[in-house]
């Protein structure tokens, strides 16, 4: 291992987090999120029309590599008929429950115990994520017991920029006051993860081999991490305690 690396940064979704198929939970979280909205159309058609705008607001970020806050994201893109004054007040209620349509978001089950063990080896640890929601991610560190473990937590829809753009491993890397060269990132994405800390100059890319990712985004062979674990604990065979 590369004794130079002082801040290990970890991508949230597919790496420390899996999603996992609940159908009563989901379908809860289809009506919670028509009863907010208010709806009147059919569960089918109400969300047919929430995905076709989804898609097309994932294929605009992906291509400027810009996120949106939570409130121009159903403002703008996912209810723009529907009035601003209503929805943007409840955007932050709206974007969790979109969320858990998909699927309860549970850690993989070696998290906790290997980010409190890289913290006690000397560490400094951060997260990186692409994420739509500006407040999921915090509320889960805190009900795990993770805050305090975190020195930074860098979410796109918070700094309205996406991976692979380079900035925002910069950002992460300013916030804890340590030079991307001494920066190591742990992702899932062979593409967007890689490429992004590359890009940034960070000194280690780790990429958490995760099945459901590459069946989407096949590896690219020209872009390679320098390490491909499949289980957070394998982190531990990559950094030993700091002298």
């Amino acid at each position: 291992m590369d004794q130079n690396i002082e801040a290990i940064f970890l991508d949230v979704g597919n790496t420390l987090r899996i999603v996992v198929e609940d159908p009563e939970f989901m379908a809860q979280a289809k009506k919670d999120l028509m009863t907010l909205v208010g709806t009147k159309e059919s569960e089918c058609d109400f969300f047919k029309r929430l995905e076709t705008r989804w898609k097309a607001y994932r294929k605009q970020s992906k291509g400027t590599l810009i996120e949106a806050s939570e409130k121009e994201l159903w403002t703008k893109w996912l209810l723009p008929d529907y009035p601003a004054e209503k929805i943007g007040p409840l955007a932050g209620k709206l974007t969790r429950l979109w969320r858990d349509h998909d699927g309860r978001r549970v850690p993989r089950h070696d998290v906790k115990d290997t980010i409190m063990e890289l913290d006690r080896r000397g560490y400094i640890l951060g997260i990186i994520a692409n994420t739509i929601t500006e407040t999921e991610i915090p509320d889960w560190m805190e009900a795990e017991g993770l805050t305090e473990y975190f020195k930074a937590v860098v979410l796109s829809s918070k700094v309205a920029l996406r991976k692979p753009n380079p900035e925002i491993y910069w950002e992460a890397a300013r916030r804890v006051g340590v030079e991307p060269s001494n920066c190591a990132y742990v992702g899932d994405n062979p593409i967007r993860d890689v490429e992004g800390t590359q890009a940034a100059g960070y000194g280690m890319m780790i990429l958490f081999s995760e099945p459901a990712t590459l069946a989407k985004e096949p590896p690219n062979i020209e872009v390679k991490p320098d390490h491909t674990i499949c289980e957070m604990s394998d982190l531990l065979e990559i950094f030993p305690p700091r002298k």
